[in-house]
């Protein structure tokens, strides 16, 4: 099985749903996407500061309380996967089939967090998270509000 296989089966099989699905197994499905879209997030600029780490390292762990197996087994997969050629379809299929848009907007802004998290928003980084956004179907008007509304809690924290 190629890399792409191993990742994708590893995503589906943490990803659909069952009939008998708990509220805790949806939110789990939810961030594990996530963390794949963040992932690929992160290598848009081709440097990874300190602080996008940090903010991910925050995002995976502290709002979305994986547990140490399951975090550990994201970051290996991503790491694997960096090196491949993966496209954004892979994930966005998954996100698309069984998100709601509420969900999808909140993907987004997960997202911008990320890419703010250095101070530093790249034209590649925006241009990937529009790019996502639209492969997810997020309007645009919810596409800026998520961005105004992370830039703006930024400023407050800072």
């Amino acid at each position: 099985m190629t890399m792409l296989g191993t990742i994708r089966q590893f995503f589906e099989s943490q990803l659909f749903s069952t009939e008998q699905e708990s509220d805790q197994d949806r939110v789990c499905r939810l961030q594990l996407a996530s963390a794949a879209l963040m992932f690929e997030l992160l290598k848009t600029d081709r440097h990874i500061d300190d602080r996008e780490t940090h903010k991910l390292k925050e995002i995976l762990t502290d709002r979305f309380q994986l547990p140490a197996r399951q975090l550990q087994e994201i970051i290996e997969l991503a790491e694997a996967e960096s090196a491949a050629a993966v496209s954004l379809y892979e994930f966005t299929s998954l996100v698309n089939e069984h998100y709601d848009y509420d969900e999808k907007v909140q993907l987004i802004r997960h997202l911008w967090e990320l890419a703010m998290a250095d101070d530093d928003l790249d034209k590649y980084e925006e241009q990937m998270i529009r790019r996502t956004a639209d492969l997810i179907y997020v309007s645009h008007s919810d596409f800026i509000k998520t961005k105004l509304a992370v830039r703006d809690a930024r400023a407050t924290e800072n």
